[in-house]
């Protein structure tokens, strides 16, 4: 049996296009999203997501292409784009009946909730986002031999086929590899809660694909016309990240800081997998932001 938060309703929820979400709701208060990463679900909320539904109603949705959510065919350039994808956690939030909401991501879906804030700064209400740069910045800080650490950015920013066959053809391999090179905690994923991710992501190869591929093409479009433009995220952010810095010689906070007027960045000890291995510290850290 697949795990779920514990106490959190399943629901299939309307999105974007026709796309419907699976969605995991609970608590109760002002509403709070939470976005998986990857090669994850929104089950990686798990421990936060409960930990704050004692004071909010905490929806954690599927990204489209990923878990339990639709997976639509990545026919053009808008279908995974982060603009779409942002676009579906909003008409989310609506159909449950809330117009403004606090948002969180990690990886991917710190992608997502980054574009959100950028074109529903009416209804992103704080912003927090873990453990990436923007899509503009992740590629100019992406150089060298340094750059090896992303090969699955360069693979999957292929032309539809080469990388859709060669992750198909082992796709426990692949995905498995992520789950441990970037996991420094043995215990942060139970045997059930990584079957579970592999489960899903075997069954999404192509859409997974297709997200990584947007990250090459149209979302830097987007990003390049709302940098050109002086597109901000107006509300309060918080972005968490592991010293990729050090390790790549580019200083976060100072990629964060233009989009981000109302930063609070921070640096975290532990792996990439930061709602898993360090529940607690995320959970304080998502409060903090939420009060301000």
């Amino acid at each position: 049996m697949t795990p779920t938060i514990p106490d959190f309703d399943q629901r299939r929820v309307r999105a974007a296009d026709g796309v419907a979400l699976n969605v995991a709701v609970g608590g109760s208060g002002s509403p709070l999203v939470l976005l998986h990463g990857f090669p994850q679900t929104h089950l990686m909320w798990r421990h936060v997501a409960t930990a704050l539904a004692a004071e909010h109603t905490v929806i954690c949705p599927d990204l489209r292409g990923y878990g339990a959510s639709d997976k639509p065919a990545g026919t053009g350039p808008d279908v995974y784009s982060k603009r779409t994808m942002a676009a579906d956690i909003v008409a989310v939030a609506r159909e449950l009946g809330h117009e403004r909401f606090a948002l969180a991501g990690h990886d991917r879906g710190a992608l997502v909730a980054f574009r959100a804030g950028l074109d529903h700064p009416g209804t992103v209400t704080h912003l927090a986002c873990l453990d990436v740069l923007p899509t503009l910045e992740m590629w100019e800080a992406l150089h060298g031999t340094g750059a090896a650490v992303g090969f699955h950015l360069y693979l999957m920013a292929q032309p539809p086929g080469l990388p859709e066959q060669l992750i198909g053809a082992a796709p426990d391999l692949f995905f498995g590899h992520f789950l441990d090179l970037w996991n420094n905690d043995p215990d942060a994923f139970p045997a059930d809660v990584r079957a579970a991710y592999l489960d899903a992501c075997r069954a999404a190869v192509p859409s997974i694909v297709a997200d990584y591929r947007a990250s090459a093409g149209i979302d830097v479009e987007h990003d390049l016309a709302d940098r050109k433009a002086g597109g901000r995220l107006r509300m309060p952010v918080t972005v968490l990240q592991q010293d990729w810095g050090a390790a790549l010689g580019y200083d976060a906070a100072a990629q964060w800081r233009p989009w981000a007027p109302d930063l609070h960045h921070a640096t975290v000890t532990c792996g990439h997998f930061m709602a898993e291995e360090a529940p607690e510290e995320i959970t304080t850290a998502l409060r903090d932001l939420l009060a301000r």
